[in-house]
């Protein structure tokens, strides 16, 4: 079968490879559709990061570069081992693409996404979904109604990172969010929050991005902070107070610090985006404030929720699809239209088979 493998840095190659062998606890999917995310477009320009370089094993997958790409997928079941009896083949089904130590139970309580050594099937080993086939162990997974479209699902795994950012801000219906920065994560953590019935303002200076937050209707107000004091008019729709919660997907710095402006006191602020330097942080507003900082990483236990979202028609993935290719088109077709034109694109998928 075909798979895109990362060997090194900007160097990705489109290989022959042997079609994984299904074993005990596993399931045999077919891809459909798999996403081109930011990690591995920082895998190509910067890496290897999450994937261990060639003579270094990751010690669970025990594999190392090169390694098959790709964790936002899509695809249907075409055979399940003799132990599984809840899945079968033909049933459409999204992967949560961790590589956790057997002894780490991935169930509702449980931080699995933080337990040592964790890793991602698509970086880490264990295959990928730019490839045809795969083979993955059932907990990881989850099957989806028939009326959803697998192109539309392969968008679920970058989704539930933003519902897993709105479980660690807890936000409910009724509270009103301001999210820092409209690309991929902040427009679908946006329409999280929007399905989950937050008000939802967004901060964005990219002329596209901002028309993409109007277009999709995952915010109630967009801002542009060239035009507003974004803070202050946060401040103006809350009768003085602020927003509850708030999201950084940019990492850029003056995001940051408009938010701590943003929310009010005793509010939240969840950073989402992934930071490549160490910012400033105004410690003296935080502190006076007393604004709860959290982090946030992957997902645990948010996948069944974000397929529920779905599969009742509360979130509508087509207009985050921005692009459709074929494998060997990946580099030209794919990295390099995010690198050089990434304000045109949310998310470009990729059928390994075409």
């Amino acid at each position: 079968m075909r798979a895109a493998r990362f060997y090194d840095r900007k160097d990705i190659r489109i290989e022959d490879i042997d079609e994984p062998a299904l074993r005990t606890g596993h399931v045999a999917i077919d891809v459909a559709w798999c996403g081109i995310c930011g990690t591995d477009l920082h895998e190509y320009l910067e890496g290897p990061i999450f994937v261990p370089a060639h003579g270094h094993p990751h010690p669970i997958s025990g594999e190392s570069a090169p390694v098959t790409l790709g964790h936002e997928f899509s695809g249907t079941v075409t055979a399940v081992a003799d132990d599984v009896e809840d899945l079968a083949p033909g049933q459409k089904v999204v992967v949560e693409p961790y590589i956790i130590r057997e002894d780490v139970e991935a169930k509702p309580g449980v931080d699995y996404q933080l337990s040592p050594d964790m890793n991602f099937i698509g970086l880490g080993g264990r295959g990928g979904g730019l490839s045809e086939k795969i083979v993955v162990e059932r907990r990881w997974v989850h099957p989806i109604a028939d009326h959803v479209a697998l192109d539309h699902a392969a968008l679920i795994e970058p989704l539930a990172v933003g519902h897993h950012a709105f479980v660690r801000s807890g936000a409910a219906a009724g509270d009103i969010a301001i999210v820092g920065g409209a690309g991929p994560i902040g427009l679908l953590t946006a329409a999280v929050l929007k399905a989950e019935g937050l008000t939802v303002f967004i901060s964005e200076l990219s002329e596209a991005r901002k028309a993409k937050a109007r277009e999709t209707g995952v915010a109630d107000e967009v801002f542009d902070p060239r035009e507003v004091d974004v803070a202050e008019e946060v401040r103006r729709r809350t009768d003085g107070r602020g927003a509850d919660v708030g999201f950084e997907c940019s990492s850029v710095p003056v995001v940051l610090d408009m938010l701590l402006d943003a929310v009010r006191p005793a509010g939240t602020i969840v950073n989402v985006s992934i930071w490549g330097h160490k910012p400033e942080v105004d410690m003296p507003k935080l502190v006076l404030k007393e604004i709860a900082l959290l982090g946030t990483i992957g997902y645990s236990n948010d996948h069944r929720r974000v397929i529920e979202l779905v599969e009742d028609g509360k979130i509508e993935l087509g207009p985050f699809i921005t692009g459709r290719i074929g494998l060997d088109g990946l580099v030209s077709e794919g990295f390099d239209q995010l690198i050089n034109n990434n304000e045109a694109h949310v998310k470009i998928l990729v059928d390994p088979r075409a």
